[in-house]
């Protein structure tokens, strides 16, 4: 089955990402989760905030938790709106601003990325990048 998060797919989400995080100057962690939103792959770049190393991979748990990005999740979960409080769920794992975007494959989400180490739009733009270089499997390059 290639729809899946495979290690070779989660690297090239990493890696764009990160060419991403370097071009705009933040040092990011990213975390590259699968279809039951377990890790496949990190990294914490030079400079990136210890905080970050958890708020990452939270970010990508809480993308793939919910299928949705973060920032979607935020504006439901404010006061108010149907799903405040969301955040307290799931021991505390999920993640109500920018920076988490499901993985998908023939319109299923097989996983997630999850970025931290800047502002939430800067989060939401460094996962952007991995997620337009995500194969499922890993095949050769889009």
């Amino acid at each position: 089955m290639s729809q899946k998060v495979t290690v070779a797919a989660a690297q090239k989400v990493i890696e764009a990402s990160r060419r991403h995080a370097e071009k705009i100057a933040v040092p990011s962690c990213i975390a590259v989760v699968d279809a039951g939103a377990n890790l496949v792959a990190f990294i914490r770049m030079d400079g990136a905030w210890l905080g970050s190393i958890d708020i990452a991979q939270d970010k990508a748990f809480t993308a793939r938790a919910f299928d949705m990005p973060t920032k979607e999740l935020a504006r439901s979960s404010q006061p108010g709106q149907p799903l405040f409080g969301i955040n307290a769920s799931n021991e505390g794992r999920v993640v109500i601003f920018a920076g988490g975007i499901p993985l998908i494959a023939d319109g299923r989400v097989v996983g997630a990325v999850g970025c931290s180490g800047g502002t939430p739009d800067q989060d939401h733009e460094v996962a952007e990048a991995g997620v337009m270089a995500f194969v499922p499997g890993g095949e050769a390059g889009r």
